[in-house]
């Protein structure tokens, strides 16, 4: 509490003693002034009075307007002269009653006014405030030019006050620094290369970027007619991202991609791509495998290592960790996301699997009896339980014994059709496309069907697609291939189960060939949902998308991807079918966006089933199997 405030309060004490005191005067004075009229014998209506007027005297002053006023009118009364004479005989002859009525009727209560009054006013507190911008010239006395000597004390308090807490931070910061220990550089690098804090920093910056890489349009105005603020028009393809890192990428191309495949399509944004190796970086993995995100473009989500190049690669349909991958040296991997970079299984280095380049690998079967099938430039087929990699479960053989100078056939590609599981279709370096069977049945042998070859490129067969077959109408039976020879061909597959002569062999031609490409055509894939949408990709680097609904000499859409080089894979996105993602010689995984193009109408079953049927009498007026 300041000196101020305290004089105040003792001012306030000492003016309320002083009223104390002075009525206590009054009160003795009057007292003084009675005592003769008691002595005199006052008659017992005129005490009663009395004490009924010190009884009002005597309360709370609490009204000081009223206690004077009340006072007064008792002094008036007091002072009055008294009756001589004629009339203070009468008096004195009249009754206590009359005596008491006529000495009250001067005072009346009705006349009484009550006044109230504050006995003191607080004074208002001064304020003082100090302000370094505008401060003034200290003098010697240690005060300011135009501040007074009552300011001075209070300005040096609040400064104090000020300053206070400033010091004990500071007092505090020194103790603190006091008690930090140097920390050396053994015991810095022990702790930024701590397995915890890398896991730590590598999980949490994964969930900060794929926020940040949130594309939502927070600005959308949702008034806004949807057909006019289409961001994907009919004909227009769009690109939505690309995957690349400097570091892993680098000197690398894709060599096959993938799109997340189970069945329940958990993760529809994840996609998988295969690299070969980098000849100028010595001390990085020869193959990697990188599983790339929608939402985290900077850097992959997973990647994996393999100590040769990785040529094939595919998610499993029915574990959604769990990625296979085949190699340049025959190996095949198995990489499980829940584990590190390293491949949790993988097959031996030995002449019961694969000795040769795998180019191509599929999982089929269901969710309780599935296999993986792999293939490799020799000529074998293997397969294998997914959880024993040992040793493969069965091993298979392509032979041709037509070859002039091995009988061996040199796979490049293969593809089973849907629902198929025993068998399947492989495209061949000379151009040529061969069925063949895991198992014998029905009078037909395991292994190449010698009896037809599908026969139309000039150039090894690079990619082999089946129809997904998704819709009211079977087309099962229709694949594309795509080859070095810069064409595209639609075929239609002739299913076993009429065994023919060994000594004939049925040369079958395609339906239709697609002759618009500039390059190779490196790959050719069906779309997942539209059952005549189809797109290619070649080594101009252009990617076109086919409508055979709409027209079958010319894609409907097309375009220049990236810098313009070679694009190697192209994979659809299963769920939706919305986007494409692009693997390119440049090391680089492309999406985009097709738009309203993959939302197949309800007719297009049908027209696609009058475009095949138009091909099938062209085909069959126009050229004729020939038999050797």
């Amino acid at each position: 509490m300041s000196e101020q405030r305290r004089a105040e309060i003792e001012a306030k004490k000492a003016r309320i003693e002083e009223f104390r005191r002075v009525r206590a005067e009054r009160e003795a004075a009057r007292a003084a002034e009675r005592r003769p009229l008691r002595e005199a014998g006052a008659s017992p209506s005129r005490r009663a009075v009395e004490e009924l007027v010190n009884s009002l005297l005597s309360e709370s002053p609490r009204q000081g307007g009223k206690a004077e006023a009340d006072t007064t009118a008792s002094e008036s009364i007091e002072n009055a002269p008294s009756p001589s004479g004629p009339e203070a005989q009468s008096m004195s002859s009249n009754s206590t009653d009359d005596v008491t009525n006529i000495q009250l009727t001067p005072r009346s209560y009705t006349n009484l006014i009550d006044v109230e009054q504050e006995l003191f006013e607080l004074p208002q507190k001064e304020r003082i405030v100090y302000s370094k911008e505008v401060q003034a010239t200290v003098t010697q006395n240690g005060t300011y030019e135009g501040e007074t000597e009552e300011q001075t004390p209070a300005r040096r308090t609040t400064e104090t006050e000020e300053k206070e807490p400033e010091d004990e931070g500071a007092k505090l910061g020194q103790e603190i620094q006091a008690e930090i220990l140097e920390m050396t550089e053994e015991e810095r690098v022990r702790i930024l290369t701590a397995p915890e804090l890398l896991e730590f920093i590598e999980r949490t910056s994964k969930i900060v970027q794929r926020a940040l890489n949130d594309n939502y349009d927070h600005l959308r105005d949702y008034t806004l007619d949807a057909e006019s603020s289409s961001d994907a028009t009919e004909g227009r393809i769009k690109r939505v991202c690309e995957f690349f890192d400097e570091r892993l990428g680098k000197n690398r191309s894709v060599t096959d991609i993938d799109c997340h495949n189970s069945h329940s399509l958990k993760y529809p944004e994840l996609s998988v791509a295969s690299y070969n190796k980098n000849g100028s970086a010595l001390n990085e993995p020869d193959g990697i495998v990188a599983v790339w995100n929608l939402h985290l473009l900077e850097r992959p989500e997973f990647v994996f290592h393999s100590q040769s190049d990785v040529l094939a690669v595919t998610f499993s349909p029915f574990h959604p960790n769990l990625i296979f991958g085949g190699t340049y040296s025959g190996q095949i991997l198995l990489w499980d996301t829940r584990s590190k970079h390293l491949p949790v299984l993988k097959t031996p280095l030995s002449a019961t699997g694969h000795t040769h380049p795998v180019y191509a690998l599929r999982v089929v079967g269901t969710q309780n009896a599935h296999t993986l099938v792999t293939c490799s430039s020799d000529g074998t087929v293997c397969t294998w339980l997914v959880n024993m990699l040992a040793q493969p479960q069965e091993t298979l053989e392509l032979l041709q014994p037509g070859h002039s100078k091995t009988n061996e056939v040199a796979i490049t590609t293969l593809d089973f059709p849907a629902n198929e599981t025993s068998t399947f279709w492989v495209g061949t370096e000379e151009g040529s496309i061969y069925q063949a069977h895991r198992y014998d049945r029905a009078g037909v042998k395991a292994g190449l069907s010698q009896q037809e070859v599908y026969k139309g490129h000039h150039g090894p067969v690079l990619g082999l697609n089946f129809h997904p077959s998704n819709g009211p109408v079977d087309f099962s039976d229709l694949f594309l291939s795509s080859s070095g020879d810069w064409t595209v061909k639609l075929w239609r597959a002739r299913l076993a189960g009429k065994p023919r002569s060994p000594k004939t062999t049925n040369h079958l031609s395609p339906l239709h060939s697609f002759d618009q490409a500039d390059d190779y055509v490196y790959d050719a894939k069906w779309h997942p949902t539209h059952p005549a949408l189809f797109g290619t990709v070649d080594g101009s680097g252009r990617f076109d998308i086919w409508n055979l609904n709409i027209d079958i000499e010319a894609p409907v859409a097309s375009a220049t991807v990236g810098s313009g080089r070679g694009l190697n894979k192209i994979e659809w996105d299963r769920k939706e079918g919305r986007r494409a993602a692009l693997g390119g010689s440049d090391g680089r995984l492309y999406i985009y966006d097709v738009g309203d193009m993959a939302a197949p109408r309800e007719t297009e079953w049908v027209d696609m089933q009058k475009v095949i049927a138009g091909m099938l009498e062209g085909q069959m007026n126009g050229i004729t199997d020939s038999r050797l």
